[in-house]
């Protein structure tokens, strides 16, 4: 005897359809959850500052060695920086002589590549964790005097300068130092290029170093009054 099956081939699809689809739910259930969770992280982990507005901090937080400092975020120069807490390293640079951060990058473009070497109008600033090297105070009294000319230039307008001996490490350097106020800077001699000074200092457990052109140095009580305004506007609270 033959039979024939009460299910016919509609209904049969029908099933298939509705089997998978009950597959499918979990599937997509699944889906939607893991992209919840995954701009749940992205909201968490999203930078909360920003470079404007009336309601965004204009400053970070930044610890350098355990010290910390209050940074504005345009002086920062790479933006890969610009983040709160704990940093080796963080480049700055400022106005000169206004200290305020700058708008942007100075960018040179097929109309001004002639005039390209422009005036530096601009101090720079490292700051670093020292982890316990040789204090700039230290270098400053015990290394740099074994490379240093015996003779030095009478001091103008309170500046004393000495050269460093052509066949030592700082060969192409002279070497400024002042009491009052105190300023310690090694610079380069102007050639192809302008010259550029370096001054440095311990805060903590970082160091500082600032960068700006040899030239500023007839004006030499301006430039340290700077660095000691620039030191104390970053530091964060400390006792």
């Amino acid at each position: 005897m033959t039979v024939f099956s009460a299910t016919s081939p509609r209904s049969s699809r029908t099933g298939a359809k509705t089997r998978r689809g009950a597959h499918l739910v979990p599937l997509a259930l699944t889906g939607a959850f893991a992209a919840g969770a995954v701009a749940l992280v992205a909201y968490l982990l999203w930078p909360t500052w920003s470079t404007g507005g009336a309601d965004t901090p204009d400053k970070l937080p930044v610890s350098v060695g355990g010290t910390l400092f209050n940074l504005p975020i345009p002086a920062i120069r790479m933006k890969i920086q610009r983040h709160s807490g704990p940093q080796e390293r963080i480049d700055l640079d400022f106005l000169y002589p206004s200290l305020e951060a700058p708008n942007g990058p100075r960018h040179v473009t097929a109309d001004t590549v002639d005039t390209a070497m422009q005036p530096i109008d601009r101090i720079f600033l490292s700051i670093a964790a020292h982890h316990d090297a040789l204090a700039p105070e230290q270098r400053t009294a015990t290394i740099y005097p074994r490379y240093l000319e015996l003779s030095a230039t009478a001091p103008d307008d309170g500046l004393t300068m000495r050269a460093f001996r052509s066949d030592t490490p700082y060969g192409s350097e002279d070497l400024y130092s002042a009491s009052s106020p105190a300023l310690t800077a090694r610079c380069t001699r102007d050639a192809a290029t302008p010259g550029m000074c370096l001054s440095e200092r311990r805060v903590g457990a970082a160091d500082l170093t600032f960068r700006f052109p040899r030239s500023w140095l007839s004006q030499w009580r301006d430039v340290a009054d700077a660095m000691d305004r620039l030191t104390a506007q970053l530091r964060g609270p400390h006792s």
